[in-house]
């Protein structure tokens, strides 16, 4: 393994990382402040790059990258409010059905007003190109974009949670529901403001994922068991923990996609004995990039054997 191959590497590995980031963190947030584990959370990932790709081409893609997640927010708060909270007294399994449910109604909405297939959102001309040249290779202008974004969104929600009287309020209403509820606060109010906000994170994390990778209908399916996976394994209802869990699982699958070993091979180079007859199994002759895919889920299986709250985790239910 080579620097250049390192370098480059870990860079794309950390700018996927902070997308996965991005969708996560308002899982994260909705799930630590409700205990409602939103189903169509990606749903929202997904309306907010199709949004972002009609309103850029009305008023342009920076108005459409502040407008966008708004319109994602407004949508999740309207559902919490005349959907999500009707069943919330039902318990966890009816909350689950009806964000499952609305997740297929919004795939074939996007369906049947976009179309099935790939959309043209393409990058603005200020994101286009190289931002620097490393190694003779170049670094995309749009995935430095992404981790400038993922960054000062963690700043801003981290800001808001702990230093300002909106984020106490927040917390006041997770722990002692009743008691906020008597000094004043309306909670189900606040309950719908952070259930919007974390689907206009969503929103954001689309706005600029749909035009650095793809916008199609099958972009949700595609990420949605990956954010489940980095909320059970950075810790359900933990932010700081989604945030390592994102990193980890974006340079682990990018470096894995990139090696094109056999899984014999990696093993007699960490000095494993793999003797012929061993290396006639099926499976050693399969390369790294090819079972890359899995690498994440078999993490997510040996953190809930070793570690089942998670690397970050802290809650008890």
């Amino acid at each position: 393994m080579n620097l250049e191959f390192f370098v480059i590497s870990m860079l794309n590995g950390v700018s996927y990382g902070l997308l996965l980031f991005m969708l996560s963190s308002g899982l994260t947030l909705i799930f630590s402040m409700m205990g409602v584990l939103n189903f169509a959370h990606t749903s929202f990932y997904m309306l907010g790059a199709y949004f972002a790709y009609t309103l850029s081409g009305l008023v342009g893609f920076w108005p459409a990258l502040v407008i966008a997640p708004l319109l994602v927010g407004a949508m999740g708060a309207l559902f919490e409010r005349y959907s999500l909270r009707r069943v919330h007294k039902f318990g966890h399994v009816p909350e689950l059905l009806v964000t499952f449910g609305l997740s297929y109604l919004v795939l074939e909405v996007v369906q049947l007003v976009w179309g099935r297939s790939t959309v043209p959102y393409g990058l603005p001309e200020q994101l286009q190109g190289p931002l620097f040249t490393l190694f003779n290779t170049q670094f995309p202008k749009s995935r430095s974009f992404i981790m400038l974004v993922a960054l000062l969104m963690l700043l801003a929600v981290w800001l808001l949670l702990t230093r300002t009287r909106i984020g106490l309020v927040i917390q006041a209403a997770l722990k002692h529901p009743q008691m906020t509820e008597a000094l004043g606060h309306n909670v189900p109010r606040v309950f719908m403001l952070v259930f919007g906000g974390g689907c206009a994170l969503a929103g954001l994390a689309g706005v600029i994922g749909g035009n650095t990778y793809v916008t199609e209908p099958a972009m949700a399916a595609s990420v949605g068991s990956i954010i489940f996976v980095v909320v059970v394994v950075g810790g359900m209802g933990s932010l700081a923990g989604a945030f390592l869990a994102s990193l980890l699982i974006g340079v682990v699958q990018t470096f894995a996609v990139a090696i094109d070993e056999s899984l014999a091979s990696g093993l007699q180079a960490l000095g494993v004995m793999v003797s012929e007859e061993t290396f006639g199994w099926p499976v050693l002759k399969l390369t790294v990039s090819q079972v890359a895919p899995i690498l994440p889920y078999l993490f997510l299986v040996l953190i809930l054997i070793f570690r089942p709250k998670g690397l970050l985790g802290t809650r008890e239910d």
